[in-house]
């Protein structure tokens, strides 16, 4: 316990201290998102990996961490899928390498003993690029990507610790910490952020922490409960990609078409949006957890699944394209332009 609380602060604290260290290399070497009235660094997301992985690895190291529950291999993939995003930060790699390179990673750590290499196992590594992806696709608003991620790590870790996994849980925790440290950067007005380095890692390990929590347990139950903890994204992404079948538009052309410019079109500003947006988030995570614990039924698990589609049925009405471009301007003053 005390040691949780000691990395926890730790990662926090040094979070916070890196992305404000790392803002003006990252500016110098215009490592930035462009957004339309500023460029923001991307040194968030490089602050976010470097410290979860030093605060776990010297647990580790020192003898006073949990044990390692599979999290040094989980480590070192997130390491390298945060290279790819770094890599797609400075080159714009397709997604479609993104989603290659994350696969690969993903195929490297999924537990294959209690999940099955056929069938399962192909269904875990999937399930991971999908939640990867999506991820990354909210980091496009002040503070919504890093809300939503300490949610999302929470709720794993609450899982993990269902089922006695030390390791997977303190990572887990060590992780929500640092994004909260760099929450305090990148709330609005933000001055740091994610990119493809920080969002994807992040995303990574929180679904790979899932499985693993998972694994073992019925694929039907499972699938509802991994939905249930990553709603959000879920919501997100299904509504980005059925507005944009249905509006004939490119499925991975970007646009001003996420949840997050919707609401904003609705009136709300940039940290009203983040905050209900981490309040929907924070809802499907309850019911997740409390079904993985055993607390609630597997049918609850269907109105996480109707409250997806009621939100991508609702905000699938508020129009985003074609509007004026005074009006696109005013609406959309802190998010970026160029959106996943």
């Amino acid at each position: 316990m005390l040691y949780g609380i000691t990395a926890a602060a730790t990662a926090l604290l040094l979070t916070a201290l890196l992305a404000a260290a790392l803002r003006a290399p990252a500016l110098r070497l215009r490592l930035v998102e462009r957004r339309r009235q500023r460029d923001v660094p991307l040194s968030g997301g490089v602050a976010v990996v470097l410290v979860t992985g030093l605060v776990v690895g010297a647990g580790q190291w020192l003898g006073v961490g949990p044990p390692a529950d599979g999290t040094r291999g989980v480590l070192v993939a997130a390491g390298a899928v945060a290279l790819l995003g770094l890599a797609g930060d400075v080159w714009r790699l397709r997604r479609r390498v993104l989603a290659a390179g994350t696969a690969v990673a993903a195929a490297c750590v999924v537990p294959y003993g209690e999940t099955g290499v056929v069938g399962t196992g192909l269904l875990a590594v999937a399930w991971v690029v999908v939640v990867v992806l999506a991820f990354r696709g909210l980091d496009h608003a002040d503070g919504l990507a890093g809300t939503v991620g300490v949610v999302m790590a929470f709720g794993a870790a609450a899982c993990a610790a269902v089922e006695v996994m030390d390791g997977i849980a303190g990572l887990m925790s060590v992780l929500a910490a640092a994004l909260t440290g760099f929450l305090l950067h990148n709330w609005h007005p933000a001055r740091v952020a994610l990119g493809g380095c920080g969002s994807m890692s992040a995303g990574f390990v929180i679904a790979v922490g899932a499985v693993y929590a998972r694994a073992g347990s019925g694929v039907v139950e499972s699938a509802g409960v991994l939905l249930a903890l990553t709603a959000l994204p879920a919501a997100d992404a299904v509504l980005v990609l059925v507005v944009r079948r249905l509006g004939g538009r490119g499925l991975l052309r970007g646009g001003p078409d996420h949840l997050a410019h919707r609401l904003r079109r609705l009136g709300l500003t940039a940290p009203g949006v983040s905050l209900l947006l981490g309040i929907g988030a924070l809802s499907g995570m309850l019911v997740g957890v409390l079904a993985h614990a055993g607390h609630l039924g597997a049918g609850t698990l269907w109105w996480v699944v109707g409250g997806v589609l009621v939100v991508v049925f609702a905000l699938s009405r508020v129009p985003v394209y074609g509007a004026p471009r005074s009006v696109s301007s005013q609406v959309e003053g802190p998010l970026r332009v160029r959106s996943g």
